[in-house]
């Protein structure tokens, strides 16, 4: 099923919109509008709850609260992660094992493995058995699958979805959950996502949308920006009501039962530091707050060419350095772009394998309000074009460009690169991507579940 997009896709589609209604992609089958369902308003969903242990409340910590009458009476599969703990930081898992009235008969592992701790792009490879617990551990990674088949499903009523996301389209843990609401939804297990705060807050959207022709892929599950702005559960909540999101046929999608765990405290205007809860590092360079900003702004500028992320083994995301351009250039032509809310500096880390520093500069966030997350990563690439001995997106294989086109989600802008290199006009492409994200974000308030 080809995939419709959720509202607003280019310039001619933000000129098609109408309050409900999405238009159609040109060339598609579909009819000239494709009615967008929005759930029914609850006043009461809006209104602020403050945390009485002065930090916010997780959706497990709500399922807690209530003596688990959610889940009471139903087999259990449950799909976490390395950083799904509760708000005194004990793990999912131990929670709902000890549950009283609850019945936890399976786990799902992801990307990063079931403990978080695997490199990028590896996870389990199979299915097999928890030492520890002993329950049967189902692969959704790089396995057989990346959605939950019907014998994996096999002996549950419920499948609860854990997962603390960090608010960028790339980032693989909300398709992870996509694939498992439509695994289920195919196979009517109720699915129950336990929310959890998006780290940059619900505020921030930046970068461009996906374009609907590239698909759906693993790290392109959703057709928002490539910051959204949302939670994960409120994702579920855009799967669950945008039809041909989830590509599966429309009688699944409207059958499909789905529950979202609100967290009690969440405002859209905190960012992970003012929630009072502990980061749990996602993966494994996903260690703290700083390399959340830093995801967002260098993951896209560093995927193509020489412009590396990190200084030695520290500053993942926010020290960066190019291998063919000498640091100082690198530094010169980062100010010179003088882009708002940002500052560059030198760093250097010792290297026990050299005996020579490993010299970079590291990206620091000098004004909040000022700072656009994906600004940078683009610039990064003129750069590239300009520094470099050869236009990193020409010269890139075959695969290496789709696989970029996938995370980055704008063909127009790539092929601009490919054409025109350091003179492409980025400044042109911001704001456009800036008026579209306004509209998304005024479309994507019909899913927020916080104010």
């Amino acid at each position: 099923m080809r995939p419709l997009p959720f509202l607003l896709l280019s310039a001619a589609v933000l000129m098609g919109v109408r309050e409900g209604w999405a238009a159609a992609p040109a060339g598609s089958n579909a009819a000239a509008a494709v009615p967008v369902e929005v759930p029914a308003a609850n006043p009461a969903m809006f209104i602020p709850q403050v945390s009485l242990s002065g930090r916010v409340r997780l959706g497990i910590d709500v399922v807690e609260a209530g003596n688990f009458v959610t889940l009471r009476g139903k087999r259990i599969g449950l799909l976490v992660h390395g950083a799904s703990v509760d708000g005194r930081g004990v793990s999912t898992i131990e929670v709902l094992r000890h549950a009283p009235g609850v019945k936890l008969v399976a786990l799902y592992a992801i990307e990063h493995g079931l403990n978080g701790i695997l490199p990028a792009e590896k996870g389990d490879p199979r299915d097999y058995s928890d030492a520890r617990t002993g329950l049967r551990v189902h692969s959704l990674y790089l396995g057989t699958t990346v959605k939950p088949t019907k014998a994996q499903l096999q002996g549950i009523d419920a499948l609860v979805i854990d997962l603390q996301d960090i608010g960028v389209r790339s980032y693989t843990f909300a398709g992870s959950m996509k694939l498992a609401m439509a695994g289920c939804f195919e196979n009517n297990v109720e699915v129950i996502v336990l929310d959890r705060p998006n780290p940059l807050g619900g505020l921030k959207v930046d970068g461009p949308l996906l374009d609907p022709q590239l698909g759906y892929t693993g790290v392109s599950e959703f057709p928002v920006p490539y910051v959204h702005g949302l939670t994960i559960g409120e994702l579920a909540e855009l799967a669950k009501n945008t039809p041909g999101v989830l590509q599966v046929p429309e009688a699944v999608r409207l059958r499909g039962r789905l529950e979202v765990v609100r967290m009690v405290g969440w405002k859209r205007t905190m960012r992970w530091p003012e929630t009072g809860l502990n980061w749990v590092p996602t993966s494994p360079l996903i260690r703290d707050f700083a390399a959340i900003e830093g995801y967002a702004m260098t993951g896209l500028g560093c995927y193509l060419g020489y412009f590396k992320h990190g200084v030695g083994d520290q500053y993942p995301f926010r020290g960066i350095y190019n291998q063919k351009v000498k640091p100082e250039i690198v530094e010169r032509e980062l100010r010179a772009l003088q882009l708002p809310g940002l500052r560059f500096r030198w760093v250097s880390v010792p290297s026990a394998a050299t005996g020579k520093p490993a010299i970079g500069v590291y990206i620091e966030i000098t004004d909040w309000d000022e700072w656009q997350p994906t600004e940078l990563s683009f610039y990064l690439m003129k750069l590239a074009c300009k520094l470099e001995p050869q236009n990193p997106f020409v010269y890139s294989t075959a695969t290496q460009k789709i696989e970029f086109l996938h995370h980055m989600g704008s063909t127009a802008f790539f092929q601009d690169l490919a054409a025109h290199g350091a003179r492409v006009d980025v400044e042109a492409y911001l704001r456009l991507w800036r008026a579209q994200d306004r509209a998304y974000q005024e479309q994507s308030t019909r899913f927020w579940l916080y104010r």
